[in-house]
């Protein structure tokens, strides 16, 4: 059982099974982006050793598309990965565990933040070099079609991948090949610090250069759940008949790009893009959506319930860490 089918089996107690279902997306969400709140509070603390790449702010991209796809399906992710992770079903204690250097962790506690796996709910892992995920994604795609198993290969990818030569090879191999695979692109419209008119060409057209290899491309806006599934669904359809596909959303994150911090100071980003990131935030606009049936009571019952779960997760997976660490100082010392 995955973590999100625990927290729905409280919620099915507490609010009954029908608004369980009801929210069900907005508790997904509201899961991930708790998980990481915790990470950048206790990344002060100096807790977790290894560099984190935060996706607050991303949450709908990934939890809309890991609701279409089944658990055989296989996910490739980035150094961004936590959110796909999650969506996915990897579980959060190998989780925390693997940020927490512990060997309980889903790498044994040395991958840390960019290197996670679940391979029992179709997560194959995280790959942190830009654009280097891709032909990792393409093999296994041609795997799944070799073996006709009627399964799908999701790769997430940042808009950086475009500037990789990887992008365009995955792209005409996976053309050439038919293969089941779904590359999604998440823009938030930077590279580390650097905006798009600082990389790339304004002549370029990212829609005629994918179909130019002959694959299916659509573009919306990846910060409100339902237009993700909306957009989603024929392309993960197309997919799974061996007709590749490549998506494209824009979104935003909110924190700076590897840490637990804000990083507004450093002026790359105008005070009124991050003014508008408020308004744009995927549980704010997922709860306006359920506002009509859904109480703030309720909200605030799945808040708790969320916040609850994840605290007792991390608790388990810091203490084991602490255990680890103190029966290596005894051999040790020993």
């Amino acid at each position: 059982m995955t973590d999100l089918e625990r927290i729905n089996e409280i919620l099915v107690a507490c609010i009954g099974k029908d608004k369980a279902s009801e929210v069900d997306l907005y508790t997904s969400i509201r899961f991930i982006r708790e998980v990481e709140s915790l990470i950048s509070l206790k990344y002060q603390e100096q807790i977790f050793r290894c560099p984190v790449h935060l996706s607050i702010g991303q949450e709908a991209i990934a939890v809309g598309i890991s609701s279409l796809i089944n658990v055989n399906d296989k996910v490739i992710s980035t150094h961004r990965s936590h959110a796909h992770y999650l969506a996915k079903g990897g579980d959060l204690f190998r989780m925390f565990a693997e940020i927490l250097g512990s060997t309980k962790g889903c790498c044994g506690g040395k991958g840390g933040s960019m290197h996670l796996v679940d391979k029992s709910v179709g997560f194959f892992g995280s790959i942190p070099i830009v654009g280097s995920s891709l032909p990792i994604s393409a093999g296994l795609a041609l795997a799944e079609k070799m073996e006709k198993t009627g399964n799908i290969v999701v790769s997430f990818v940042g808009d950086a991948a475009l500037e990789t030569g990887a992008f365009y090879e995955t792209l005409n191999l996976t053309s050439l090949k038919e293969l089941p695979l779904l590359i999604v692109i998440e823009d938030n419209g930077y590279s580390t610090y650097a905006d798009k008119s600082m990389r790339i060409s304004s002549k370029r057209n990212t829609r005629n250069l994918i179909e130019g290899f002959g694959l299916y491309f659509s573009h919306a806006t990846g910060d409100d759940v339902s237009q993700v599934i909306s957009t989603s669904k024929v392309a993960i359809d197309r997919a799974r008949g061996n007709q590749p596909s490549v998506l494209e959303f824009e979104t935003f994150r909110k924190l700076e790009h590897c840490g637990p911090n804000n990083d507004d100071a450093l002026g790359y980003r105008s005070k009124k893009e991050i003014e508008s990131y408020d308004i744009r935030d995927p549980i704010r606009l997922t709860k306006s959506v359920l506002n009509k049936s859904v109480s703030e009571a309720t909200f605030e019952k799945i808040d708790k319930i969320v916040e609850d779960y994840v605290s007792n997760i991390f608790t388990v997976a810091f203490s084991e860490r602490e255990r680890e660490f103190e029966d290596f100082l005894q051999v040790t010392v020993l």
